[in-house]
């Protein structure tokens, strides 16, 4: 038992905003369920909600504010939940921000986590600080990694980003590879108007560099509430457009609990991803939970129910406690997101304090 008062439960509750009613108490055993028989093997970690960019579609309120450092995670709190994870069945685990390259000695943290033995373990980064500790970091033990890039014209590049140049990201690319993280894996958020023209160039991209591109749809997860439909690309016109020039078939094998459907090019160049989290929502399959930065436990990428882990760490709260945060946290999981339902509020957190 505790040997003083832990909080379990909530950080805050929005029971109504999905239509599902507070959960009775989650199993006190077996593997991270859900009540619709969803079992979670994916936990992302962000270990910042700090990024050295400003992106147009994801921290667009030039006045957003960050996290105090004394309530970020440090690697101690993360490595005990990562652990204790691990033994609740989690499998795989991705390092998120923010930005988490800007988190000082993360090699650190990577090589701490491998010792836990996971099967899979990611990082997802925009790029500009990677190549220096590609090395670093697969020495550590990282498997692979997704690097962001929205657009192959510098200037527009620039635009989207509004730091940064596409010069850097590149050469991050080679790095990475060049390191062994791979298949790496190259991140497109589509924007109507925006970079929408560029889907044949980064097919061609991904089929010349013998890289994985995944086109992402826009979602609602800017800090300034300024996402629309009309700058949604959906998913299907993606890779009816791709097609049209390099045919695609379906790809073999897939995993229905990843979030990308994937396509192979009929002429054998390569494979590309779809993400279409919106138009076509995987949310029956998801097995994924998230840890943000400041000790929140998500299940849902766009539902505002968490769990406050770190509460539970900091008042001096057991494996025990940590285990059962996370299996209430899941157990209250939402069936799916309701973007395209009447009444929809994005979630009060951007994708840069959530983690993706």
């Amino acid at each position: 038992m505790s040997t003083t008062p832990v909080t379990l439960g909530f950080r805050r509750w929005t029971a109504g905003r999905e239509g599902v009613p507070r959960p009775l108490d989650p199993p006190t055993d077996g593997p991270l369920i859900d009540r619709y028989g969803r079992v979670h093997h994916d936990l992302r970690i962000s270990v910042t909600d700090r990024c050295n960019l400003r992106c147009s579609y994801c921290i667009t309120d030039d006045s957003i504010s960050f996290l105090p450092r004394d309530e970020v995670l440090s690697f101690d709190e993360i490595i005990r939940v990562a652990r204790v994870a691990r033994t609740l069945g989690v499998t795989s685990v991705r390092l998120t921000g923010g930005e988490p390259l800007v988190r000082k000695d993360l090699p650190r943290l990577v090589g701490r986590l491998t010792d836990l033995g996971f099967d899979d373990l990611a990082l997802t980064t925009n790029g500009m600080l990677l190549a220096p500790v590609a090395a670093a970091l697969a020495a550590a033990g990282l498997h692979r990694v997704n690097v962001s890039c929205d657009s192959l014209q510098s200037a527009r590049f620039s635009a989207i980003r509004r730091r940064g140049n596409l010069e850097t990201v590149l050469r991050s690319m080679t790095a990475a590879e060049a390191a062994g993280l791979t298949p790496l894996k190259v991140n497109v958020v589509v924007v109507r108007g925006v970079n929408d023209d560029e889907i044949l160039d980064f097919a061609a991209f991904g089929r010349s560099k013998r890289r994985i591109v995944r086109f992402i749809e826009f979602m609602p997860l800017d800090s300034g509430g300024a996402w629309d439909m009309q700058c949604l690309v959906p998913g299907a016109e993606i890779v009816e457009r791709i097609s049209a020039r390099y045919p695609l078939v379906p790809g073999v094998d897939r995993d229905p609990r990843a979030p990308a459907q994937s396509f192979r090019y009929e002429d054998g160049e390569g494979e590309v991803g779809l993400i279409a989290s919106v138009t076509q929502p995987f949310c029956g399959d998801c097995d994924r939970l998230r840890l943000t930065a400041d000790g929140a436990i998500r299940s849902c990428l766009f539902s505002d129910n968490e769990f406050d882990v770190r509460a539970v760490l900091r008042q001096g709260g057991t494996d025990d406690d940590v285990a059962q945060t996370m299996r209430a946290a899941i157990w209250g999981k939402p069936a799916g997101h309701q973007i395209n339902q009447p009444g929809f509020v994005p979630p009060f957190r951007s994708m840069s304090m959530i983690g993706g």
